[in-house]
């Protein structure tokens, strides 16, 4: 609802190859968003309670309230749904021009770092299971968005090189 207001107030504004565009974004990005959310809570969410509750023993019995058990479950549900976005957020970057594959390629390893730190940050549990729960799929997600920036990127200018572009702001 908050999204279908949003678009009801940016879209007199808009030329209609933008509205075009958009159409597609927002479809991918809203399935994206659900799909991480559905796996925050059907594949994180129950080993994360699990490991909550796993602090019994026989004179303490763990009782969360509801408020309790859905302010994980949102963390869960929200945070996963953002990091499911990062492929159609690097094509956006791509599209703008600022990243590309082979740069996506080149620095491999330090999204891999970053993204165990990120799921240290976003799990509300401190097990590294949740965390590699959650640093795993955005592995797997930086992979797919370095396919998608080489598929759906900015096309370079026949005749255009790097070396142009150099001399030319030297100039």
């Amino acid at each position: 609802m908050i999204f279908y207001q949003l678009w009801r107030f940016v879209a007199p504004g808009l030329y209609q190859h933008e509205k075009r565009v958009m159409l597609p974004f927002t479809v991918l990005s809203s399935l994206f968003f659900f799909g991480g959310a559905a796996f925050g809570y059907f594949v994180v969410f129950p080993p994360a309670f699990k490991f909550l509750l796993g602090y019994s023993n026989d004179f303490l019995s763990p009782m969360p309230t509801v408020k309790e058990y859905f302010s994980l479950c949102l963390r869960l549900l929200i945070a996963f749904g953002v990091i499911f976005e990062l492929p159609i957020f690097m094509v956006l970057l791509a599209k703008m021009g600022i990243v590309s594959a082979a740069f996506l390629n080149k620095h491999r390893k330090y999204a891999i770092l970053l993204s165990f730190v990120i799921a240290a940050i976003l799990t509300p549990t401190p097990d590294v299971i949740n965390q590699c729960l959650m640093a795993f799929p955005l592995i797997v997600l930086y992979e797919v968005s370095i396919v998608a920036v080489w598929l759906l990127g900015r096309k370079r200018l026949a005749g255009f090189d790097e070396t142009e572009k150099v001399g030319d702001a030297a100039e």
